[in-house]
């Protein structure tokens, strides 16, 4: 019956929830003057979350869905970063004081193609921009592949503290299919390097969904990346989507695991992490008892943003570079993704804002709600909605659109409470979409639901 039920709702088209309302309801009318409002009302002394977007890497993986591009010089990164240096004074002369910082994210692309010098000419602004609370997480997302012993001592040394590294899948075949040879050897490399230097945290990300992955492959990418005992292992749905990712035409859609196969895939991975003691963390990410994330799902403290899972609980993210998206209690507002518009804007001294999307009280209602069972698997309705000045009847739209999934057993309704069943776990997207107004009057696609 189970599988019969997640077959059902396997293939449906849903959003990750990374953010509410999602990226294909943002608009221009959120331009770099009402951007410029936000930043100058920031208060003063909370606590703000940097993403910075590295849109590079030396080749396009075949199943990437980053908005980034190929780069074989080093010449247009050194350019990039000497933009991302004058974004930060732009961003700086807005908010118009020295925030505190409590995490910093580099994502791509691949940071790390950054040069030593480009890299630390970047921190160093940062610093001199914001201040660095003490403790505040410092990750970086890198491709082992990269990874030398100059750059693990420059990212130590410029304080970063979590290396989440792009594992994907050890298996030859698959690698081949996806366009990316790593041996097990480099990332034995990369991690050993980065541990040398003295960052201790590591995350591995793993995918299924992948051409010809099988049970028995990806239960020995899961036992090889144990070998590593890094502290989080994300477990990601390969999201096939070559109408909006045209390199994804290179993956032969004949070797790619179908819904019943994916769910199976999922299934097997998640059994052998928790026969290793990973704690499973939300939809996708796990980590060992004494690891932050697992301590902070354990204690409901748990936060999802554009970086997926997170135990970052600052209410702001600032975003720099290309494509880059920030967020406060006001809006969404996102970087031009072409980058030379991004860097053109930068040299003119205008903040490089593309579009965005203001919220109202319902949207940070919908939201808070969504990002409670996305973490929690759970949401007590009427407190959250005291929280935000109303009562449940505010969200009452939402309860028609959860009886067919609540019939289905993937929830269970108390009153206003609601409670993510165990077979409606790997589908909580479902139960989260009851509540997205937004998702019935567009016609994005997304990536299915398991």
């Amino acid at each position: 019956m189970s599988n019969t039920i997640e077959l059902k709702y396997a293939t449906r088209s849903v959003p990750r929830y990374t953010s509410y309302p999602t990226a294909p309801h943002f608009g221009d009318d959120v331009d770099a003057t009402v951007y410029a409002g936000w930043l100058a009302a920031l208060p003063a002394s909370a606590p703000v979350s940097l993403y910075l977007h590295v849109p590079y890497c030396r080749a396009i993986c075949h199943y990437c869905g980053c908005h980034t591009k190929a780069a074989l010089k080093d010449e247009p990164v050194i350019d990039y970063a000497e933009g991302l240096v004058a974004e930060i004074d732009l961003v700086r002369a807005a908010i118009g004081r020295r925030l505190p910082v409590g995490h910093v994210h580099w994502g791509g692309g691949t940071p790390s193609l950054l040069p030593v010098p480009s890299f630390e000419a970047v921190v160093a602004k940062l610093r001199e921009a914001f201040d660095f609370r003490p403790g505040a997480e410092h990750a970086m997302e890198l491709d082992p592949r990269t990874v030398t012993p100059e750059l693990a001592v420059a990212l130590a040394k410029a304080g970063v503290t979590r290396a989440s590294l792009g594992v994907q899948d050890f298996d030859a075949t698959v690698q081949q299919a996806i366009g990316r040879i790593q041996p097990i050897e480099t990332v034995a490399a990369a991690v050993a390097m980065l541990r040398e230097a003295g960052i201790a945290a590591i995350n591995f990300d793993l995918m299924y969904g992948l051409p010809h992955q099988s049970a028995a492959t990806i239960r020995r990418t899961v036992e090889l990346a144990h070998e590593f005992a890094p502290s989080r292992i994300a477990l990601f749905g390969y999201a096939h989507v070559p109408w909006f990712k045209k390199h994804q035409r290179l993956i032969d859609e004949a070797a790619l695991p179908g819904a019943t196969e994916r769910i199976a895939l999922e299934r097997t991975a998640r059994d052998v992490l928790a026969e290793f003691g990973y704690e499973p963390i939300g939809l996708d990410h796990f980590a060992l008892p004494q690891d932050d994330m697992a301590k902070a799902a354990k204690s409901g403290d748990l936060h999802r943003n554009f970086q997926g899972y997170t135990t970052d609980a600052c209410a702001t993210l600032i975003g720099f570079g290309a494509s880059s998206i920030g967020q406060s209690a006001a809006g969404f507002a996102q970087n031009d993704p072409d980058i030379g518009r991004w860097r053109r804007a930068v040299e003119a001294g205008r903040l490089p804002i593309a579009k965005g999307k203001a919220l109202d009280d319902d949207d940070r209602l919908r939201a808070a709600i969504i990002e409670r069972i996305m973490c929690d698997y759970a949401v007590d309705l009427d407190a959250v909605c005291a929280e935000h000045g109303t009562d449940a009847g505010a969200v009452a739209d939402a309860f028609a659109r959860l009886e067919e999934p609540a019939r289905d057993g993937l929830v269970t309704i108390d009153g206003h409470r609601l409670t993510v069943t165990d077979l409606g776990r790997p589908l909580v997207r479902i139960v989260a979409a009851a509540f997205d107004v937004y998702l019935a009057r567009t016609a994005a696609r997304h990536s299915v639901a398991v």
